[in-house]
């Protein structure tokens, strides 16, 4: 990454859904190299806090900051240095693994060969699939293309929400081995997840104990 000193906080974080306070007063802050794991049960929040840091959800209250600089002020530079992948894979059926990183990259303003879109692909395992449209896609396999975005168009900050969702043995060994390379890049994550998936040296933050 580019910026050695990027980092991600959270001050008083407050979240409500309708008439629900889901969770108050969260906070903590993510450097270079790091990644933050949230869990809790069901219904905690976890999914929760990740739009909010994405951008897809106002605060009740609080904070996140960039650098030290409030996000809500510069929400597209924000959502331009993040890649944010919930339960939902996000891929047009009629759109191929390799046309739906491309245009993933058109969207974000950046170039992406097809040397990148390739790399991407088989990095998961996809590239006999890279022509193939996305209906056709088994669900392990959309959720592989999904992922294949993290490296297709590489950005400082990333927002997982349970990323292991239909992935077999294989394809969790793939993305371990791309989140520590991001993260040996300097990369920073925050990832909602009930187990499964080596992290490697990471801190917690347990949204059942929040609320």
């Amino acid at each position: 990454m580019d910026d050695s000193t990027a980092r991600l906080s959270a001050r008083g974080l407050t979240c409500d859904r309708g008439e629900r306070r889901v969770f108050a007063h969260v906070g903590f802050e993510v450097r270079p190299g790091g990644l933050l794991a949230v869990v809790g049960p069901n219904g905690a929040g976890k999914s929760s806090l990740l739009r909010l840091l994405a951008g897809l959800l106002p605060p009740a209250g609080g904070v996140i900051a960039w650098n030290g600089h409030a996000v809500a002020d510069e929400p597209e530079a924000h959502r331009a240095r993040l890649h944010y992948i919930g339960h939902l894979d996000a891929l047009k059926p009629a759109l191929t693994p390799a046309e739906m990183l491309a245009f993933d990259a058109a969207l974000r303003g950046q170039r992406t060969g097809a040397s990148a879109i390739s790399a991407a692909l088989d990095a998961f395992g996809l590239a006999r699939f890279a022509d193939l449209p996305a209906r056709f896609l088994s669900q392990g396999q959309r959720r592989r293309a999904a992922l294949a975005r993290l490296v297709a168009t590489p950005a400082p900050l990333w927002l997982l929400d349970e990323p292991t969702l239909a992935l077999d043995a294989d394809s969790v060994a793939r993305l371990t081995a791309v989140l520590a390379r991001h993260r040996g890049a300097g990369g920073l994550a925050v990832i909602a997840t009930h187990g499964g998936l080596d992290l490697g040296a990471h801190d917690t933050l347990d949204l059942g104990a929040v609320r």
